[in-house]
C-alpha cells in the first residue's frame, strides 16, 4: 500500500469533522492526491484499517501531547469508533503488546471451545480471563451447564499467575490448533447471496419465496429486502415511479437523504419536482450542511421503506429495475 492510499484510509476512517481538520495541515497537491484516492477507494477492509492506524502510531511515537503510539491510536479509535471501539482496541493492543493467547483472536469462537472443552477447568479458566469478554462470553455459553460455575468460580479467584504456565498452556494451545490457523476459509452463501439470487428471479418467484419464508421468519426477510434494493438503486426508476415517491415522501426527508447521494440520483429526483418544490430542496440541503453518514444512511432507509410499502401496495415494480422487457416485433 502507498503512503497516499494510507493516508486516505485514515481520513475515512475518522469523522468528517476531524479528517477535515487533519486535510487542513496538508499542502494543495497532498489534498489533490489524497481526496482522489478517498474517491476511488469504494470500501475499507476491517483489517486494513487496523493495519493503518497502527503503523500511523508505530511511526509516530513522540507526537506532542498525545502520549505515545498506543495512546494514539486508543483516541483515533474512539473518535472513529466511538462506543463501537471496544473490539478493535483490543485488537490492535494485542497486536502492539503481545498479550497471552493474542492469536485466538481470528479464532472463530466454536472452533476454540471444540478444542478446550475437555480441558480442565483451571485451564479454562486461564484462557478465558485472557480473552475480550464478549468472546469469553461465547466460550462460557457453549461449555456444559456443570463446568461453567466451575470455570467461572476459578477466573474470580484467579489472581497472579506464574508467566511460565501461561506461556505453556498458550504455546500447547496454539500447537494443537495449528491446522485451524493455517487454513483459510472463503464467505458462502448468507443473506447478501440471498438478496441477490432474489434479485434476478422472476417476480412470481421472489414474492412466494418471501411470502412463505416470512411465516417463519419475518426479521430475516425484512433483511434480504433491504438488501434487494438500496437507495442508489431509485436512480434507475421511471418518472413515473419517480413521481409516485415524491408525493409519498416529505421534502425534508430527500433533503437529508440526498446528501450521501450520486449526482445522477439527485438530478433525476430533482427533475421530477416543479421548479418551486426542486428549488426549495435545493436551499434546504444547503442549509443542512454537513451531516453525519449514520443520520444520511438512516434516513435513506426510511425512504427505501416507503418504497417497499408502495411496491407491496402495488404502486410501483421495484422488480422491472432488474429485468429487460422482452420486445415484441
Amino acid at each position: 500500500m502507498t503512503d497516499i492510499h494510507n493516508a486516505a484510509v485514515l481520513l475515512m476512517t475518522l469523522p468528517e469533522e476531524s479528517a477535515g481538520e487533519l486535510m487542513a495541515k496538508l499542502d494543495a497537491k497532498q489534498v489533490e492526491q489524497v481526496s482522489i484516492e478517498i474517491a476511488r477507494t469504494r470500501n475499507i477492509a476491517a483489517d486494513e484499517q487496523e493495519q493503518v492506524i497502527k503503523e500511523f502510531a508505530d511511526a509516530n511515537p513522540s507526537m506532542a501531547g498525545r502520549g505515545g503510539g498506543l495512546e494514539l491510536v486508543k483516541s483515533l479509535i474512539q473518535k472513529a469508533l466511538g462506543n463501537n471501539a471496544a473490539t478493535t482496541l483490543t485488537n490492535i493492543r494485542q497486536s502492539i503488546e503481545a498479550v497471552p493467547f493474542g492469536f485466538l483472536r481470528n479464532v472463530d469462537s466454536q472452533n476454540l471451545l471444540t478444542y478446550i472443552i475437555d480441558e480442565h477447568p483451571q485451564t479454562i479458566a486461564l484462557i478465558m480471563s485472557h480473552l475480550p469478554a464478549s468472546f469469553s462470553a461465547e466460550i462460557l455459553a457453549g461449555l456444559p451447564e456443570e463446568r461453567r460455575l466451575s470455570v467461572v468460580r476459578r477466573i474470580a479467584t484467579m489472581g497472579r499467575t506464574n508467566p511460565e504456565i501461561i506461556r505453556e498452556v498458550e504455546k500447547g494451545l496454539e500447537r494443537r490448533m495449528s491446522s485451524v490457523m493455517s487454513q483459510s476459509f472463503e464467505n458462502a452463501g448468507g443473506v447478501e447471496a440471498v438478496a441477490e439470487i432474489l434479485n434476478v428471479s422472476d417476480r412470481a418467484t421472489e414474492r412466494g419465496l418471501l411470502e412463505s419464508l416470512g411465516v417463519e421468519d419475518a426479521e430475516l426477510v425484512d433483511e434480504i429486502r433491504r438488501l434487494m434494493f438500496v437507495f442508489e438503486d431509485i436512480s434507475r426508476f421511471s418518472d413515473k415511479d419517480i413521481q409516485t415517491v415524491l408525493k409519498n415522501v416529505e421534502t425534508s426527508q430527500w433533503a437529508m437523504a440526498l446528501k450521501g447521494a450520486s449526482e445522477t440520483l439527485k438530478e433525476k429526483i430533482l427533475k421530477n419536482m416543479s421548479e418551486r418544490a426542486a428549488e426549495t430542496l435545493r436551499e434546504e440541503m444547503e442549509y443542512l450542511g454537513p451531516a453525519k453518514r449514520s443520520v444520511v444512511e438512516t434516513k435513506q432507509q426510511e425512504i427505501v421503506d416507503v418504497i417497499r410499502k408502495l411496491e407491496d401496495g402495488g404502486e410501483i415494480d421495484i422488480n422491472s429495475i432488474n429485468e429487460e422487457e422482452e420486445l415484441v416485433q
